[in-house]
């Protein structure tokens, strides 16, 4: 643990504040070192006093499902900050649906399906609402960006503010959200559609999924952004169709391995735990892919998947 955050160094709280708390079990990849402390805030105002309180010099890291990163294998010199039930709620009003950050947006999609709003785009996307507005998530060519209407947050300084789209500055799988700054709750503009026809949509998208993508494995998503991602406007469709798997595929690396880390057999943009993997099995096997595309194609990808922490020490 690091000197930043000793015992003496943090403030009361009425939720969970765990130290050295291991985060290999609260990611979907199941690897990675422990956190200098584990947050788990009872509501909002025991957020915002806590980050109000806390030494400026304290390093916060929000955490949602953990379903898109790696959490190196010497841990987090960090606060991490985990939103639990005070922070799931899902309301419908019309066609706009306000959820806590905490939300899956697989429940997002399916309660709006249910009310006649069309967010079904989000059934399928692995992760909790927070990171799919910090993240821009996004697939069947519908992003977060394209529902959003605004978002509240936390402050470092302990302030609740509501951020808009503008503020946000959405890109390709990437937002403006300054460090430090915890999204407890988002609001979407979904358009209006038959309850049952969405169900249907969504039972297509899901077979479609499980058809293609490795869902029974241990993975954390898609591990490199597609190629055609980096346009101006910050959409992944328009510039062409040029996609991950396809230059990995061409570069000679689906199905690679090192230690117990392996490109997927099934689809090759999608890095697993075979079951014995550690983090720095899955970031090098990674790296080693970039590698290998780099010297096939002259193509540089981009991590899709967050890595975060400090390697061990040799």
């Amino acid at each position: 643990m690091s000197d930043q955050t000793t015992s003496a160094a943090m403030p009361a709280v009425r939720g969970t504040l765990t130290p050295n708390r291991a985060l290999n079990d609260l990611t979907w990849l199941r690897v990675g070192g422990p956190a200098d402390w584990l947050f788990q805030p009872a509501d909002v105002d025991d957020l915002a006093d806590f980050l109000k309180a806390l030494p400026s010099d304290v390093q916060v890291f929000p955490i949602g499902v953990g379903s898109n990163l790696i959490v190196r294998d010497g841990g987090l010199r960090a606060v991490v900050i985990r939103l639990g039930r005070g922070f799931n709620g899902i309301t419908i009003d019309g066609t706009t649906v306000t959820a806590g950050a905490a939300a899956l947006d697989a429940h997002v999609a399916r309660k709006a399906a249910a009310e006649g709003v069309d967010l079904t785009f989000l059934r399928t996307i692995p992760g909790a609402v927070g990171g799919a507005v910090r993240m821009n998530a996004g697939c069947y060519g519908t992003y977060t960006a394209d529902v959003f209407v605004s978002a509240k947050v936390v402050t470092r300084a302990g302030e609740v503010v509501t951020l808009t789209a503008d503020d946000l500055n959405f890109q390709y799988r990437q937002t403006e959200l300054p460090e430090g700054w915890v999204l407890i709750e988002a609001t979407f503009e979904g358009e209006k559609g038959d309850a049952e026809a969405l169900e249907a949509r969504m039972a297509d998208q899901l077979a479609k999924r499980d058809a293609t993508q490795p869902t029974k494995d241990r993975s954390a998503g898609s591990t490199f952004r597609n190629p055609a991602g980096f346009s101006s406007t910050g959409r992944d469709d328009d510039v062409h169709d040029l996609k991950a798997w396809k230059v990995i595929d061409d570069a000679g690396m689906r199905g690679a391995t090192l230690g117990g880390a392996q490109m997927s057999e099934k689809h090759s943009n999608f890095l697993i735990n075979t079951g014995t993997a550690t983090a720095a099995d899955l970031e090098s096997l990674g790296e080693l892919v970039r590698k290998k595309v780099f010297q096939n194609s002259g193509i540089d990808l981009h991590w899709e998947i967050m890595r975060v922490g400090e390697p061990t020490p040799d």
